[in-house]
């Protein structure tokens, strides 16, 4: 009596087709947008020539220049800050009103989603335009921007970690007679409570890093500082302040780090 052999595949015949298709399709797209936008690879060998002379400039850094820049650092710690905490409060409601399993009806569930889709949709650059243009330049102008970019990010994985709760604990908190707040509150929220807070802490961290940036649009900031140096080529001077932005770059990843261990 002879044994058949059979060979283990990973993926079936049609799979491997699909997979196949789909890498070579991806290759033609970038391909196509590589002669689309005529990029040309000996560009880099000037870009070479280019960086090292820009790194000649700014060295050795202007050091003489840090106290004028720890004030605006400060500042743009306090946006990153202020904004996040708005876009906590903010996204409470709006990750309810995503949650399929939880909103109210398809009404509310689709401006969820609008809202959501339109936060991440625009940068926080554009944002922090628009709020110049209606607040003024300064922090408020950049706290808001943050605020309403961060809205999207937190209401989408907000959201779709509301849609992952076990409904049992819903259901034994309503049977007890409570509320619709209550059951939400005692039924809800403490199996995405460490979610919250851990997404909240990344997205500051996040945050952290745009906020340096949203003084060249006049929203407050150490990018204030930096876009006046690089305008006058004040090489020296962008040195010492990237170096100001690496350091509390870092210090924020840590920080961060060292949070979301304490939410897991």
């Amino acid at each position: 009596m002879s044994v058949e052999s059979i060979t283990w595949e990973r993926h079936d015949r049609r799979a491997r087709l699909f997979r196949f298709a789909f890498g070579l399709g991806s290759l033609i797209v970038v391909i196509a947008s590589w002669q689309y936008l005529e990029l040309d690879i000996r560009d880099f060998g000037g870009a070479t020539a280019a960086f090292a002379d820009l790194a000649t400039r700014m060295f050795p850094p202007h050091v003489a220049y840090t106290p004028e820049i720890v004030s605006p650092l400060i500042e743009t710690v306090h946006i990153a800050a202020v904004g996040t905490m708005v876009a906590f409060v903010l996204s409470i409601p709006v990750a309810y009103l995503s949650a399929e399993n939880l909103t109210p009806n398809r009404l509310t569930y689709t401006l969820g989603k609008v809202i959501v889709t339109v936060s991440r949709s625009v940068h926080t650059i554009i944002w922090a335009l628009f709020f110049v243009i209606m607040f003024g330049p300064g922090a408020l102008a950049g706290a808001i921007a943050i605020a309403v970019r961060s809205v999207g990010f937190l209401g989408k994985l907000l959201g779709e970690e509301l849609e992952e709760i076990d409904a049992g604990q819903q259901e034994a908190i309503a049977a007890t007679g409570a509320s619709r707040f209550k059951t939400l509150l005692y039924g809800v929220v403490p199996q995405i409570k460490p979610a919250l807070v851990g997404l909240t802490i990344y997205r500051w961290d996040i945050n952290v890093r745009g906020a340096t940036i949203l003084g060249f649009v006049g929203a407050g900031g150490i990018g204030v500082q930096l876009y006046t140096a690089v305008d006058s080529f004040a090489w020296r001077t962008v040195a010492i302040i990237v170096l100001a932005i690496l350091l509390v770059v870092i210090l924020s990843e840590g920080v961060s780090a060292y949070a979301r261990t304490k939410v897991r």
